[in-house]
């Protein structure tokens, strides 16, 4: 015959049962939390988040025999969408205020929250760098127009995507259908720019939910005066 329980131990049962449920709904609730705060972290990474696009060093710096004006060289030197360096680029100015013309396609905050693969973050190319010194404006090429060299390309993009990117950028700067229809933000031209001086190294970089910055820092000591 089973045993019967004492009419006693039911109450301290009841109560064992509602403080295990308390507790299980409470863990249930601590991780349901965790986990809200775990996505919101990543939402916040993803849309403070840049990726570095360029690096500029001055090579050398001299007076224009016949104006005594400045010169300055620069080392131009873009990344791949993988972070590894193209073939590097030298510009000669008179001058050294100098600045980066670029396309810039921002898209919609939601694509950069999820981490979309083709719209997770503003996507750009350089066309020109220039200095606007009287009495002309000295303009070099670095991306000829309508040409997307491969190190533009956005990781796990169709050619298909790209070009209609790029072929479409008026239509996504003047018409607000066309933005909404493809989920971008907004397009425009951009021209951020710096006094380039020898001893730092200028990183331009592209913000995931926004558009190009300089970022400046001092040549190690270790490399000052070193050929390497």
């Amino acid at each position: 015959m089973p045993t019967k329980l004492k009419v006693k131990n039911i109450p301290q049962i009841i109560i064992s049962v509602v403080v295990a449920g308390f507790i299980g709904w409470g863990v249930l609730f601590l991780v349901g939390k965790w986990n809200e705060v775990r996505v919101l972290k990543e939402i916040v990474r993803r849309l403070t988040a840049d990726t570095r696009v360029a690096e500029v060093l001055v090579t050398n710096t001299g007076r224009d025999e016949k104006t005594s004006q400045l010169t300055t060289t620069i080392k131009f030197l873009e990344f791949d969408a993988l972070g590894k360096p193209l073939a590097p680029k030298y510009f000669t100015f008179k001058g050294n205020i100098i600045q980066f013309q670029s396309l810039v396609i921002r898209f919609k905050d939601k694509f950069v929250e999820s981490g979309d693969a083709l719209k997770g973050k503003s996507v750009y190319i350089f066309l020109k760098a220039f200095v606007l010194e009287k009495p002309e404006t000295q303009i070099m090429t670095i991306t000829p127009i309508n040409e997307i060299p491969d190190g533009y390309k956005i990781p796990n993009a169709t050619n298909a995507f790209e070009k209609k990117l790029w072929e479409k950028f008026w239509s996504y700067a003047l018409d607000p259908a066309t933005r909404e229809h493809d989920g971008v933000k907004s397009a425009q031209i951009e021209a951020p720019g710096s006094v380039f001086v020898p001893g730092t190294i200028y990183t331009l970089k592209i913000e995931h939910d926004g558009g190009l910055r300089i970022d400046t820092q001092k040549i190690p000591e270790i490399l000052k005066g070193e050929r390497l």
